[in-house]
């Protein structure tokens, strides 16, 4: 039976020094989702302008339903200012207030988040009371809710953070965001400790980290899992995460082992790096390749 995703939050424009490129992780999920074969509902809001509009056009050209990616004649469509001089840590500095900052419940989008296998959500949409608040009435459900916590300073708080964690079953995060965990909880600073702690405190299924281009750990509450990642050419590290958390969920929908959802996420999140962008277009046979030529 076709799987069903709904993803809650930000679509933008991320804007590099020589062009400008839609982005946004919870849009670069959703379109990855529904290029694996998973019928994505994605949940957003742009402003009443031509960027709002070139960018409905590039998710419905791309095969995203945009008939829940609501319109504000109030506020601009989200742009994000992209350091890309390192690519191995690409700097954001995320434009305020945006259209995504008011998104709005109704009753439409609550049945499409019960009625689905999966809801992701992350932090940066919960920035501002609007969407925060519709954020947490959405999350008034029995659909399994994944947490891609996505930590971009100065857009999140303790109090919020702790609410949305309470409120996970999946949760993923990178290096970087285990820090900032580990420092507001007061967990041990050793990773593995920290993660179960974590797992622990709010009881979770599993949680999943991403350690770059040293692949990625799986723990589940019983047993830690790990993959050394791909080494690959990279063009940049734009949207590799929001890959590797499509392909993580897709094969996790699927009920498969820990170790393949690490292999098959870890491919796609390197594929995705050596090209330009969040969402470039591919085939699984690309991400086979990856995980041939690395075996």
């Amino acid at each position: 039976m076709n799987k069903k995703a709904v993803i809650f939050g930000e679509m933008l424009w991320d804007c590099f020094p020589d062009k400008q490129l839609p982005g946004g992780a919870p849009m670069n999920v959703a379109l990855h989702l529904q290029h694996l074969g998973i019928t994505t509902t994605f949940i957003s809001k742009i402003g009443s302008d031509s960027l709002g509009a070139d960018l409905l056009s590039f998710v419905q050209k791309n095969g995203l339903n945009g008939d829940f990616v609501q319109r504000d004649t109030a506020h601009e469509t989200s742009r994000v200012v992209v350091d890309n001089s390192d690519k191995e840590n690409i700097k954001y500095e995320i434009v305020k207030p945006v259209a995504w900052d008011f998104m709005e419940w109704n009753t439409a989008i609550q049945e499409k988040v019960d009625e689905a296998d999966v809801f992701v959500f992350g932090s940066l949409a919960a920035r501002s009371s609007q969407s925060q608040n519709t954020l947490f009435r959405l999350l008034e459900t029995s659909t399994l809710k994944v947490l891609d916590i996505n930590l971009r300073p100065p857009h999140y708080s303790t109090k919020v953070l702790e609410r949305l964690l309470k409120n996970t079953d999946v949760l993923k995060i990178n290096e970087d965001e285990l820090e900032i965990l580990i420092e507001m909880s007061a967990l041990d600073k050793n990773e593995e400790k920290a993660l179960s702690a974590i797992v622990d405190r709010y009881e979770l299924q599993l949680v999943c980290m991403t350690k770059g281009s040293a692949g990625a750990i799986i723990y589940d509450g019983r047993e830690f899992y790990r993959h050394p990642g791909y080494q690959v050419d990279v063009e940049d590290t734009v949207g590799s995460g929001d890959a590797f958390l499509s392909g993580f969920i897709s094969q996790y929908l699927k009920g498969n082992h820990p170790n393949k959802i690490l292999d098959f996420a870890c491919a796609l999140g390197a594929l995705v790096a050596t090209q330009k962008g969040g969402t470039p277009r591919y085939d699984t046979d690309q991400i086979t390749a990856i995980q041939d030529n690395n075996s």
